[in-house]
């Protein structure tokens, strides 16, 4: 039972994770509810196991969709697989305490402005200077990337919401760029976890084909239902961090 909780928890975590990201909200707890003895770190990388394979068939399946620019895209996905392992590295010596409250400020203004802004990122590619496209791509490979490596939680959403910004492509086209550049997160952060003895193989493969299964349901009803309902299921998702990281900030 607790295994067949587990593989329904990964699918649902590829699902989040393939429409808007933050799929680590609801495999890293089911994770630590279902193994009470198991080191935070070990369900951090059993985690990035799971979602290197799932956010990565998302990115493929996006790819046959929409074009994208793999020129910048490609140098971005090499920073953030280098900068999410420093992060994974340093996460030791970086309490993610320190990072929480930062989060949860930047998750508030980040769902204040996009329900206050029903037309932000819901139209096609604007045109944007040169510095701002460049800063997008460099925000995106080097500061979520070492986030994602610390802590984790929100890089889909605020990969989604940079590129939407700075790049000025829709939410569809922002999450389909955000999955090749988590997918350089996951990997720098897992073979940081792998090289610290910090996976489970066996399990992690397990829930990898389940999280596969989620991420391509999720990519396939956004590119359906276009970016409108990647707008809806963002805003849920930073409602629900909002929510667990404030509740963890009042307990703590």
């Amino acid at each position: 039972m607790d295994i067949a909780l587990l593989i329904a928890a990964a699918a649902a975590a590829g699902w989040v994770d393939a429409v808007v990201g933050g799929g680590g909200l609801v495999l890293i707890p089911a994770l630590l509810i279902t193994f009470p003895g198991i080191a935070p770190a070990t369900a951090l990388g059993t985690n990035k196991l799971a979602a290197v394979f799932g956010t990565s068939s998302a990115a493929l399946r996006y790819a046959r969709r929409i074009p994208l620019d793999l020129r910048r895209l490609l140098p971005t996905f090499v920073a953030a697989l280098v900068f999410s392992g420093l992060g994974a590295y340093l996460a030791s010596r970086l309490p993610a305490s320190v990072f929480t409250p930062i989060v949860l400020c930047l998750l508030v203004a980040v769902g204040v402005f996009v329900a206050v802004n029903p037309g932000f990122g819901s139209g096609a590619t604007v045109t944007k200077p040169r510095w701002s496209v460049l800063l997008g791509f460099a925000v995106a490979g080097v500061v979520i990337a070492f986030y994602d490596g610390v802590m984790g939680p929100g890089t889909g959403t605020f990969l989604i919401i940079t590129l939407t910004a700075l790049v000025g492509t829709g939410f569809l086209e922002s999450s389909a760029m955000a999955k090749v550049i988590n997918t350089g997160t996951n990997l720098g952060a897992l073979a940081v976890f792998a090289w610290q003895g910090n996976v489970l193989w066996l399990l992690g493969i397990g829930l990898a084909i389940a999280n596969i299964a989620g991420a391509q349901i999720g990519a396939h009803m956004a590119l359906g239902r276009g970016s409108s309902f990647v707008r809806w299921v963002l805003l849920g998702v930073v409602v629900v961090m909002v929510g667990k990281l404030g509740y963890g900030l009042l307990i703590g």
